[in-house]
């Protein structure tokens, strides 16, 4: 099952536990971590009207709008992960990123992490993004590579097909005809798992089938991170 079949992303999304289990994966990181670079990229660009899409429980929202003072509009297909953003003080909305409720050029900013993958009309969904964003401003994405976990998808026999949505591999060929400039950033980092309880947590958090993880894996396990940030300006 592909990770932009809707089905699978209400489920995914239906609460926030999924979510959390695959994020307490990267609790030991050696080199960049991604969303301390993409907060960077941010700080750097310095946004005053942002749109977040499909921004999970919105702590990233949270923090441009209380650490930037961006003034920040979110939405999100899972009604949970509004409540819990709504629940930070941002105005959050279900909404769906291929028909998005703002006016043309309304944003500086469209901030997308880790979720253009799940998007099942992409094109709509970027020109959409396009069409909020202001003349000179900039769609901030990030997602990873087909490469990214390697050692892990191995190791349960996660199935392909994601990489053909939105990767590090094509990601700028979806965004080049929607947007002037696509500016690349990639990122390795090696991630450190010492207890096979994560690994079983993060297997479980995933809505397709996949084979146990080993008894006797041999810990400590090492996986690598591998992850992009495209800034797409229009």
């Amino acid at each position: 099952m592909p990770c932009d079949d809707p089905a699978l992303v209400r489920e995914q999304y239906a609460c926030e536990d999924n979510l959390q289990a695959r994020r307490d994966l990267y609790g030991e990181v050696s080199g960049p971590h991604a969303p301390d670079v993409l907060w960077k990229t941010l700080v750097e660009w310095q946004p005053t009207q942002v749109l977040e899409v499909g921004g999970g429980p919105g702590e990233l929202s949270g923090r441009m709008q209380h650490e930037l003072g961006a003034s920040v509009s979110f939405v999100d297909i899972s009604p949970r992960m509004v409540e819990l953003a709504c629940g930070r003080g941002i105005d959050a909305q279900v909404g769906d990123v291929q028909a998005l409720p703002f006016a043309d050029g309304q944003f500086d900013t469209v901030v997308a992490a880790w979720m253009l993958y799940h998007v099942p009309n992409l094109q709509l969904g970027l020109a959409e993004i396009a069409r909020v964003l202001r003349p000179g401003g900039a769609l901030v994405a990030v997602t990873n590579s087909v490469h990214h976990l390697r050692e892990l998808r191995e190791l349960i026999a996660y199935p392909t097909g994601w990489e053909e949505t939105f990767s590090r591999e094509n990601g700028e060929d979806l965004l080049r005809p929607h947007f002037a400039r696509v500016d690349r950033f990639d990122m390795e980092s090696v991630v450190t798992v010492r207890a096979r309880e994560k690994l079983v947590a993060y297997r479980e958090s995933i809505s397709v089938e996949t084979q146990p993880v080993p008894l006797d894996v041999e810990l400590p396990f090492i996986v690598h991170g591998r992850t992009t940030i495209f800034v797409a300006t229009t």
